[in-house]
């Protein structure tokens, strides 16, 4: 298992996470599930589930196999239980008791990372971020019983407020080939709507762009909700691309974005565990998202650089791939950051060395002019 740092939080995740929405089982159904991911070397859960059985249930399991101080949980502020059914609210009336059940059948006193929970609203945002709800995640972050404070949301442009919020230390975002092609929306069912298969031919929308480039500029990590997009992506059916991805092609899509740490998986048997950790052990060819999409009947990444790594290897060493990373976030500002500058060059063999031979260009499935966007990152980074 690879871990990756979540942002500047200097928590250590495993890439790939669970996501607790789905262990809905037996307690020793969860016992099992919970042990195999943590053989696996998974070490992050998401919990947003109100749900008081499959609350008790994971935090049975974490404390029954003394796995609670290894693992870092994703705790949600704001999604609560009444009259037998989930319910969000930015009620403190309702929010705080939910979040002290959480505590109780997790048989902890903190939470890792304290998830404003499910924020799609610009509006509902500012609103939080300038009231009694932030105080009282202030007042949990001072006493230790949230470490560091993170935010969920389906929308580019409030995670984009996010990421801008120094308070706001990460966020838990739905990222999959298909979103990014999709328009930033207030209602998460847009989504899953008519408009996936026309969003196949409109290309990646800028404000996803520019979201995972202000995130990796400001060290607000990301992890990842909706990888499958519910499944619809396994069947070409329901794929908007008019083709199927497995599950390694679509983890491998979410963990070559900037800025992400981890994607959350969910799991109901052991067996959903062992095909989301294949990505570990995969093959290049099996990790291979781009050649699939490039030949799907409908798409609309041509002459964009997904960071697919086809164009390898460079004769000179140069990795092209990591190189179109830096020259894509770094033209999202007016001046090159500093630190972006620097990790360019860290990277040794820079645009500069490109010879412009364009064996790369054969190998690329979305026919990415490459050697011209070397002379211009070369020029823009001026090495």
């Amino acid at each position: 298992m690879e871990y990756r740092e979540i942002g500047h939080t200097g928590l250590r995740v495993s890439e790939i996470g669970f996501g607790g929405e789905w262990m809905d089982g037996t307690p020793e159904l969860t016992r099992e599930v919970v042990a195999r991911a943590n053989d696996a070397g998974i070490n992050i859960l998401d919990v947003w589930m109100p749900d008081p059985t499959r609350r008790s249930n994971l935090g049975d399991a974490l404390r029954d196999l003394g796995l609670r101080e290894q693992w870092v949980i994703q705790g949600h502020l704001g999604s609560t239980w009444q009259n037998e059914q989930y319910e969000r609210t930015r009620d403190l009336a309702q929010v705080k008791p939910a979040f002290e059940d959480l505590l109780v059948r997790f048989h902890t006193d903190y939470m890792d990372l304290g998830m404003i929970h499910y924020v799609d609203q610009a509006e509902e945002f500012e609103r939080i971020m300038a009231g009694p709800f932030i105080e009282y995640v202030r007042e949990l972050r001072a006493s230790g019983t949230i470490r560091h404070v993170g935010l969920s949301t389906h929308n580019p442009q409030v995670a984009k407020r996010a990421a801008a919020d120094p308070e706001i230390e990460m966020i838990l975002f739905s990222i999959n080939p298909a979103f990014d092609m999709m328009p930033a929306t207030e209602n998460l069912d847009d989504l899953f709507g008519e408009a996936g298969e026309q969003s196949a031919l409109d290309g990646m929308t800028p404000e996803r762009a520019e979201l995972y480039g202000l995130c990796e500029q400001a060290g607000t990590g990301i992890t990842v909700m909706k990888g499958y997009m519910g499944g619809r992506l396994f069947d070409a059916k329901t794929s908007p691309f008019g083709v199927a991805l497995t599950p390694v092609q679509c983890l491998h899509y979410e963990l070559t974005r900037p800025a992400v740490a981890s994607v959350m998986v969910g799991f109901t048997t052991p067996d959903h565990v062992d095909a989301a950790v294949a990505y570990e052990t995969a093959s290049e060819s099996e990790r291979d998202y781009a050649r699939v999409l490039a030949d799907a009947p409908r798409h609309a990444y041509v002459g964009q650089c997904t960071y697919c790594g086809h164009c390898a290897p460079c004769p000179r060493g140069i990795d092209i791939a990591a190189v179109n990373k830096f020259y894509d976030l770094a033209t999202m500002y007016d001046t090159v950051p500093d630190s972006l500058r620097e990790h360019y060059r860290a990277l040794g063999a820079t645009a500069a060395d490109c010879v412009a031979c364009r064996a790369c260009e054969s190998r690329c499935p979305f026919g990415v002019k490459i050697a011209d966007k070397m002379a211009k990152a070369a020029e823009l980074f001026g090495c």
